[in-house]
């Protein structure tokens, strides 16, 4: 039979097909495999370069910065925000960090912020506004940790190396059913997934990996039958995937109380900005007491800001609820109305309440403000 003008056959992707097969065979394989299934796969991201382009070092890791404890479908609008505003590493680190507190408002841990701002004034005026390319020069940089610097290291200048985020511990904690608790199997979850590294396309191999832990390893219901691993993956054998990774009970702490006065005149409200350093440092916020443990209300409303023509405070119905990384708390909002021509206490000011989403509000306050304006 003749194969003239037959369809040219398609390359087959590597498979993995020993159900309990965990030999050095399987083990070689399962790199292969994974980026095969990235490769028809992958996920469109805003800062994820197309296939056989080079990433930008800068927005890789402006994306990395974004996304720690951040769902990508939060961090989306943020990223292209300010690559519009500042669409160069340079044009970041010349911006004042106001500015960036400003554009960040909304999408928390905002130390995160802070720490954008100090490693493009670095990378600006040490590095000439390209970023270091080894994890070593990385990591020497303001807010650059061991998995951002490995993940810029991969994805951006194809070093082999392997980040780990939480994706990917999920992914290898059940292919190799980690028994350890995190944080304590941190290294051997990391040394575990080198081992799915290639020769060659590093900087996939750990997106393939977080792909592989967003969309088919997810915390609930994995879809075991998609995933390229699955073959020899100890907790899909076991049945009790949903397990790992094997986690040590999440302290809860101490619930803290305070106020937090909402001070309208006409169409103004009072506002200030904390400290540079510390918990919101440099946000927009209300006046409020300070946040302490059994505090009493009482105790808490003594602290509202002296202001003349202003002595009758409304306690608004309820308190507003937030809950920081180490601590929830609860804030009774109290408002009250001053005069025109009242002035701001030292260190407060003024600000429209048509133009309070140019501040850098911290959703804390955004919830304070909301609750003390509504009816």
């Amino acid at each position: 039979m003749s194969l003239a003008g037959a369809a040219p056959r398609r390359k087959q992707s590597p498979v993995i097909t020993a159900e309990h097969d965990t030999s050095d065979a399987l083990l070689r394989a399962r790199p292969a495999a994974l980026l095969a299934w990235y490769d028809r796969h992958r996920r469109t991201l805003p800062w994820r370069a197309p296939p056989g382009a080079t990433a930008d070092p800068y927005a890789v890791w402006l994306s990395e910065i974004m996304l720690q404890q951040t769902t990508v479908r939060a961090v989306g609008p943020y990223f292209d925000k300010f690559m519009a505003r500042w669409p160069t590493v340079t044009a970041l680190g010349e911006a004042s960090l106001d500015d960036v507190l400003k554009m960040w408002a909304g999408l928390g841990y905002y130390s995160r912020a802070r720490n954008l701002h100090a490693c493009a004034v670095a990378v600006t005026r040490q590095h000439g506004g390209r970023f270091p390319d080894t994890e070593e020069g990385l990591r020497a940089l303001p807010g650059v940790g061991p998995y951002t610097a490995a993940a810029i290291a991969a994805i951006a200048f194809s070093r082999r190396t392997m980040p780990v985020d939480g994706n990917i511990e999920r992914v290898v904690s059940r292919l190799y059913a980690v028994e350890d608790e995190l944080p304590k199997a941190k290294p051997r979850i990391k040394a575990l997934a080198e081992t799915l590294l290639g020769p060659s396309r590093a900087g996939d191999s750990a997106q393939a990996l977080m792909d592989l832990g967003a969309t088919i390893c997810t915390p609930k219901k994995p879809a075991c039958a998609l995933c390229p691993l699955m073959q020899g993956c100890t907790a899909r054998l076991r049945g009790d995937a949903e397990s790992f990774p094997r986690k040590a009970p999440k302290k809860t702490g101490t619930l803290r109380r305070g106020a937090a006065f909402v001070v309208i005149r006409g169409d103004q409200v009072l506002v200030r900005s904390r400290p540079a350093k510390g918990l919101l440092g440099g946000m927009t916020e209300v006046p409020n007491s300070d946040w302490l443990p059994d505090q009493d209300e009482a105790a808490a409303k003594a602290q509202a800001p002296a202001l003349k023509g202003v002595s009758r405070w409304h306690r608004k119905a309820g308190v507003v609820s937030h809950v920081f990384t180490h601590f929830p708390l609860e804030l009774a909002v109290y408002v009250a109305h001053a005069a025109a021509g009242t002035r701001a206490p030292t260190g407060m000011r003024w600000t429209q309440i048509s133009t309070l989403s140019d501040e850098a509000l911290p959703n804390l306050m955004r919830k304070v403000i909301a609750h003390g304006l509504g009816d």
